[in-house]
């Protein structure tokens, strides 16, 4: 009797053993999984700040340069107009054919590839500015060229060879470093420019300003539809086969491809109604058909964790069914649908599908002043800039990725803290 009660004793602690190893190796599993998707997400993170980090310095060339007012043809009293029709290009040009002499034509075409278009600019705009410039000698930070920026910032003092750039080219960047002329600055052309097709010259006003107004127009549209039909569906649809058809419908729309609501957009929105393309309005229509279901399914669950005390007392009061739901249950439910509505729209920002098919996908170089301006979203101009094969071009997606992570990041931020603050423990 007594071996017997010690044999499945011993079964008992073995058994044991066994359970208590299973459930260590499973923490141990567990604990892994978790470090090596925080390793892939930190070494993700890493090479995006590695590569778009340099995206927000700019290579300038510091000079000294003549405002000649008999070059350019204008004078202290000249115009807006007139200043903008004057040869800064040309006068930029003289400058540095006198500073570096450069022999022939060759040579010359060289020299001029090193400055950036947008130098002119650059000068045009001081002028505008201060029109007592005209015949005096101005320090200014000229933007170089893209391929001087790539070749000061990455390969310089480095065995790589950056084949847009000769060796005389490089000999005269290097007479410019030794006397001073060539550093880095902060890129604020990065943050108040549109797009450009010179890399040193593009920026993501135009692509930020495209994002907000889509996403007001989203969330103008999505909050108050979707706010509605979750109220509509929780607490006074009818229970029959029509509103079990609708809710499966909505919970299989939250887990449809993005691009479907594009196709659809393309078909109800242009084609029939003739919206324009590549507007944020019909961006924000189409983003709105995406973020409605997650929405309404974050709404209908606030809902429900209202108590049904609250209801029951409000009832007993008196109220009626729509003081009860407007006066009570709304308010109490509210935080969560704000919380829904912003992870709804963190997912809107970082949609790029839909808006594809909706000619989202076009170069555009003003920034939109409303609605229904031609415009672009910072996902897309992304996806443009990646594809070009500029180095520039890839530094600079890089830097509006990183734009566009710490735009998520706040608003999902944003979410927990709402949530957090708002919400109520019962």
């Amino acid at each position: 009797m007594t071996n017997t009660s010690m044999s499945t004793r011993e079964k008992v602690e073995k058994s044991m053993v066994r359970r208590r190893a299973a459930e260590k190796r499973f923490r141990v599993y567990g604990m892994a999984s978790v470090l090596f998707g925080l390793l892939c997400l930190v070494g993700l993170f890493g090479d995006i700040i590695n590569k778009g980090a340099s995206a927000f310095r700019q290579t300038v060339i510091q000079t000294e340069i003549l405002i000649d007012a008999d070059y350019l043809g204008i004078n202290k009293k000249a115009d807006d107009q007139e200043i903008r029709n004057a040869d800064f290009e040309g006068l930029i040009k003289q400058h540095f054919k006198k500073l570096v002499q450069p022999e022939g034509r060759s040579e010359r075409r060289m020299l001029y590839s090193m400055i950036s278009a947008g130098a002119a600019w650059q000068l045009q705009e001081a002028v505008m500015l201060n029109p007592s410039l005209l015949g005096q000698t101005m320090s200014i930070n000229l933007i170089a060229d893209d391929d001087v920026d790539q070749w000061f910032k990455h390969d310089r003092g480095t065995e790589l060879h950056n084949n847009r750039m000769n060796e005389t080219q490089v000999k005269w960047l290097e007479q410019w470093i030794e006397q001073g002329m060539l550093k880095t600055q902060f890129n604020t052309l990065f943050f108040v420019n549109g797009d450009s097709r010179e890399p040193e010259l593009a920026g993501i006003r135009g692509a930020i300003t495209g994002t907000f107004l889509t996403l007001l127009v989203t969330f103008l549209l999505s909050f108050p539809i979707g706010v509605a039909a979750a109220i509509y569906l929780e607490e006074f649809a009818p229970r029959n086969k029509i509103t079990e058809f609708v809710e499966i419908n909505i919970n299989n729309l939250a887990a449809v491809p993005s691009i479907t609501f594009g196709l659809l957009g393309l078909a109800i929105f242009i084609n029939i109604f003739g919206v324009a393309r590549s507007t944020p309005l019909i961006g924000g229509l189409v983003l709105t058909l995406m973020t409605l279901p997650t929405i309404i399914i974050s709404g209908r669950a606030a809902i429900k964790a209202v108590p049904p005390s609250i209801r029951e007392a409000a009832f007993g009061l008196g109220a009626s069914k729509m003081q009860v739901v407007f006066h009570h249950v709304l308010p109490l439910a509210l935080p969560g649908m704000l919380t829904g509505t912003i992870i709804g729209m963190a997912q809107a920002l970082g949609e790029t599908a839909p808006l594809l098919m909706i000619g989202m996908v076009a170069f555009v170089v003003d920034v939109p002043g409303f609605v229904n301006d031609p415009s672009t979203v910072l996902p897309v101009q992304i996806f443009l800039w990646s594809d070009s094969p500029e180095r520039a071009f890839m530094e600079r997606t890089s830097g509006a990725i990183m734009v566009l992570l710490g735009f998520l990041v706040t608003m999902n931020t944003a979410a927990v803290m709402l949530r957090r603050r708002l919400e109520r423990r019962w």
